[in-house]
């Protein structure tokens, strides 16, 4: 298989090499913060068990994924025969320029260069690189071992072989890329999220629903059928002539509520006490790193599931 390089070994560093090691890629991990690196294979190792016990390490132990990780001093080391270079920094434009420059001359030629910044354009921090037409963003819904989708994001000077190239590699190491025709603030996941968030925090504000209730209509609601369809599937599979059917019936009533919609709650305003009290009372903050693990644990069992759904149903 092919070498990685991992820049950057954070939680997202870490959860990245995971995936591509699950994949059978030979990874190295390099961060000039040793503290970063510093328990780096034994935090894997630990999550790799758990993996291990799910049956989500495509039929191979621990052990074998774990082999395939190393830890290195040096970032030419790490970018020494990689083919996919993934820079996980801080979300600091000035970090990222200089961390692209340093990876686009010391890099193989032919490497991509993706960046995971959830926010950062691509554009902004590869516009003075030698080798730009390589360099693009994939972006993780953190982790990437558990949640398949990633986010491909072009500037304006990647190659469509970047593209290709890139969205090839993430489906052969079992993600399920999402490859924007170009760049724009927030990507597509956060812009989908953001639109929910607005609204979550308007019903609060303004006094039509609890924290949980909103919290309720998604969790036992809605997600239950975004979990395995998205939302065009959804309204076509939801009246008898389709997606255009359904809109015919329905679209007035999103066009109603529409306008109320354009007034923006700060989420940090007087709202924010409320929906801090009412998690506070339901999650303690004591209480918050066991249930962050409880929810890791939820994602494995439902990665399972999905995958002995798609794989009964032939999806």
């Amino acid at each position: 298989m092919a070498r990685v390089a991992i820049i950057g070994s954070g939680f997202i560093g870490r959860a990245w090499a995971i995936s591509f090691a699950r994949a059978g890629h030979d990874v190295a991990m390099w961060d000039q913060s040793s503290s970063a690196t510093d328990g780096a294979r034994d935090y894997i190792a630990g999550v790799l068990g758990d993996l291990a016990a799910n049956d989500l390490l495509r039929g191979q132990s621990a052990a074998a994924v774990l082999d395939r990780i190393a830890v290195v001093a040096e970032l030419g080391q790490a970018l020494a025969g990689a083919v996919h270079v993934q820079e996980n920094t801080p979300e600091n434009l000035e970090v990222k320029r200089e961390v692209f420059s340093l990876i686009d001359s010391a890099a193989d030629p032919q490497a991509v260069i993706a960046s995971s910044t959830s926010a950062l354009l691509p554009s902004k921090f590869t516009d003075h690189l030698k080798g730009r037409d390589r360099c693009l963003v994939v972006h993780p819904i953190n982790p990437p071992y558990l949640i398949p989708a990633a986010e491909v994001v072009p500037s304006p000077w990647t190659s469509a072989e970047t593209l290709e190239t890139t969205r090839a590699f993430l489906i052969e190491a079992g993600h399920a890329p999402l490859v924007m025709k170009r760049e724009l603030d927030g990507f597509i996941m956060n812009r989908l999220q953001g639109a929910l968030l607005e609204e979550a925090f308007r019903l609060v504000a303004d006094g039509y629903a609890n924290v949980e209730d909103v919290d309720i209509g998604i969790r036992d609601g809605l997600a239950l059928r975004w979990s395995f369809m998205g939302p065009f599937e959804t309204i076509d599979l939801n009246a008898p002539g389709g997606v255009r059917d359904y809109v015919d019936r329905y679209q007035g009533i999103y066009s109603n509520i529409f306008p109320q919609m354009l007034r923006r709650v700060d989420w940090a305003g007087e709202v924010m006490a409320t929906v801090e009290a009412e998690r506070n009372k339901r999650l303690p903050r004591e209480n918050l790193g066991e249930r962050q693990v409880w929810r890791d644990r939820r994602l494995m069992a439902l990665a399972a599931h999905k995958k002995k759904s798609d794989q009964e149903f032939g999806q």
